[in-house]
């Protein structure tokens, strides 16, 4: 039985020693093939590291903010007798908005009209019985000052209608209307709010390392998502007086151009600061460059001979990528002017293949 056993698994590692040795022999066989096999060649696209003349640039968060922007609101309280505007409507500096009742003015003015007259009468007769001394000269004073306090009650009343009277301080654009015919407003109370967009102010901050490149007139330009691929121009208008002692930052303040009122008071956009100097810098296309989470490198071809013949190479480079603009990155280190770096084709590559440069790749 033992001698059985013994001969059986002696048959089993015979034949499992075949198909082992015999997959070992195949699998030489082809490692033996592929070794002489030819590496494959792969397309790319490929561009020239280059030195461009870039104006320096700072980036900040803009608000905008409207020159000439309030809340019309009445002084005087009373009733609304009348709405003279439209919401969303243009209106010119002094049109009438708003009528509050004045009716008790009115009455009071005719009043003091009536009053104002008679005291013009009493002054008139006054001056012409002192002149034939029938009148003292208290006299005459009394009915000069009756007169100049019946005049001064006019203005006064006067002033008051005004005010009742609301009217656009500036030319604007008007927003929603906020009252109504009938409705008793206080001192305070939003009528509606009155804007002008052309030109308009631009607010944002930068730290105070920025300080010395900036300055009133310096050029801005400003894109905001509410009207994607469109860039506002404008200038630097004015610069806080001190940093803020909190974030170390500097309020600025610059004024854009609106010309087609297209920008609105309230948006917010990336503002660019561009500097009147140039600087030299390395640049290659965005999409040259490849991330992992050992650090962002790029393909460089090398060309080298072999048997007679060049055959250009992909190999790894890592690089230290600055600032972005327009599709083309800064090369801080890594790579030098004229280097030929692939910019399609890299997910084909690995480290040291072959490559052939075609712009369809």
């Amino acid at each position: 039985m033992k001698k059985a056993f013994v001969i059986v698994i002696i048959g089993l590692l015979i034949v499992f020693g075949g198909i082992f040795g015999f997959k070992a022999f195949v699998n030489s066989k082809i490692a033996e093939a592929m070794a002489h096999m030819p590496k494959p060649v792969v397309t790319v696209s490929a561009a020239t590291a280059e030195i461009a003349h870039w104006h320096p640039q700072l980036r900040a968060v803009a608000s905008l903010a409207a020159v000439q922007g309030v809340d019309v609101t009445p002084q005087i309280a009373g009733n609304v007798t009348a709405i003279h505007f439209r919401s969303g409507q243009y209106v010119q500096a002094g049109t009438p908005l708003v009528q509050i009742d004045n009716s008790t003015q009115l009455a009071q003015l005719a009043s003091d009209q009536a009053q104002l007259r008679l005291a013009s009468s009493n002054l008139q007769r006054t001056k012409e019985l002192i002149a034939t001394k029938a009148a003292s000269q208290a006299q005459l004073d009394s009915a000069q000052a009756t007169y100049q306090t019946d005049q001064a009650a006019i203005k006064d009343i006067q002033a008051t209608l005004n005010k009742l009277t609301i009217s656009a301080p500036f030319s604007g654009y008007l927003g929603i209307r906020q009252v109504n015919v009938g409705q008793y407003l206080t001192p305070g109370t939003k009528i509606v709010d009155l804007q002008s967009w052309s030109p308009l102010y631009a607010n944002f901050t930068l730290p105070q390392s920025d300080l010395q490149n900036i300055q009133a007139g310096t050029p801005v330009q400003i894109q905001t998502d509410a009207l994607p691929g469109q860039t506002f121009s404008g200038k630097v208008t004015a610069l806080g007086s001190a940093v803020n002692s909190t974030t170390r930052q500097i309020e600025v303040q610059a004024t854009i151009d609106n010309p087609k009122n297209q920008l609105r008071p309230g948006l917010f956009g990336e503002l660019t600061v561009v500097r009147d100097t140039t600087e030299k810098v390395l640049v290659i296309p965005v999409s040259a460059i490849s991330y992992n989470t050992f650090g962002d490198y790029v393909y460089v071809i090398h060309k080298e001979k072999k048997d007679g013949k060049t055959q250009e190479t992909a190999v790894q480079q890592v690089i230290k990528p600055g600032k972005q603009r327009d599709g083309m990155v800064e090369i801080l280190s890594g790579l030098k002017q004229g280097d030929t770096i692939v910019t399609a084709g890299q997910v084909k590559l690995v480290n040291g293949s072959l490559v052939t440069i075609s712009h369809d790749a």
